[in-house]
């Protein structure tokens, strides 16, 4: 009897295809490898080693990595982006990958803390304004579309995933509760 791969742990099979983009850029001015730092935080991509993104495998990752790429070489740069799967160690490039979402559903959490701290401080100092409301507002979308773009990037259900939707899921609830009393404190005839 053959045995079973997954129990004696030399079967490595992928999870998924990943992009790998392998990029250098000129040393100076200093603020490009920013930009392509961020440009990649923002995708989700984890870095393999210093200038290897790497990111799981899609239409849109693929298309966001070639616009990247085409960046990099417009800035005097090189990059070469590849499609690849792990042979072994994808269970590393995996649990890296999600320590990154898992940190930023973190975030998240202690963002939404302090907008819950916000709002408690409005009722403190008794601003039950509509300008207040729509300044929270504009804080509570943030949360919003921050969280989507985290979910986006989150293809395997990382760690923290629900701590962050419950926290946004009380700061809705204290938002409409806060616009409760905001309403509540309207002048007559107005």
């Amino acid at each position: 009897m053959t045995p079973d791969p997954a129990e004696d742990g030399t079967d490595e099979s992928s999870t998924t295809g990943w992009l790998v983009l392998v990029y250098r850029i000129p040393s100076e001015p200093t603020r490009l490898r920013a930009t392509v730092w961020r440009r990649l935080k923002a995708l989700g991509a984890i870095y393999l080693q210093n200038s290897v993104a790497a990111l799981p495998a899609g239409q849109a990752a693929e298309r966001s990595l070639r616009k990247l790429r085409h960046e990099i070489l417009q800035m005097s740069g090189s990059a070469i982006l590849m499609s690849s799967s792990v042979l072994v160690g994808e269970s590393n490039v995996l649990a890296s990958f999600q320590a990154a979402r898992a940190e930023e559903y973190d975030e998240i959490v202690d963002r939404c803390s302090g907008f819950l701290t916000e709002l408690e401080n409005e009722y403190v100092k008794s601003h039950f304004s509509y300008a207040e409301l729509e300044e929270n507002e504009v804080d509570y979308t943030k949360l919003v579309n921050w969280l989507e773009k985290v979910r986006a990037r989150d293809r395997f259900d990382a760690p923290g995933r629900r701590d962050a939707e419950s926290a946004l899921l009380k700061c809705e609830q204290a938002l409409e509760a806060y616009a409760s009393r905001v309403y509540a404190e309207e002048p007559e005839g107005h």
